[in-house]
């Protein structure tokens, strides 16, 4: 399991369920407006990948999120099978790419931004 910071626990839910197509993992209230989630590959997609979508506010976490997005690099990197067709089919939901489809080295990546505050890369590799 790793960690991705976001701007609004439930917004990032839907954005990482409904867009790119994860599942719910785990779905609780721990009160006081405190979410405990984590979403994950479909079964049968890497399903041993699992984000916990943590509150980005807070000493730590605010200047760190804010530091790697200004630095434009991203909180995380999603391997996909073909990355132009993934490309279109997430521009056509709306999806904003701060980096289209390129090649660097080995691979083809491309860069979003998640709506929650955090650029995410997505890679194949060309060989």
């Amino acid at each position: 399991m790793a960690s991705v910071y976001v701007d609004d626990v439930a917004k990032a839910r839907a954005f990482y369920t409904d867009v790119l197509g994860f599942e719910t993992r785990t779905h609780m209230d721990l009160g006081g407006g405190t979410l405990f989630v984590t979403v994950g590959a479909r079964e049968g997609a890497q399903p041993d990948v699992e984000l916990l979508l943590e509150p980005g506010q807070g000493p730590i976490a605010e200047p760190y999120r804010r530091s790697v997005r200004e630095a434009g690099l991203p909180a995380i990197v999603l391997s996909v099978d073909d990355l132009r067709a993934e490309f279109e089919r997430l521009r056509g939901e709306g999806v904003h790419f701060v980096q289209d489809p390129q090649e660097q080295g080995p691979f083809l990546t491309a860069v979003l931004d998640d709506t929650v505050g955090n650029l995410i890369q997505l890679a194949q590799p060309t060989h």
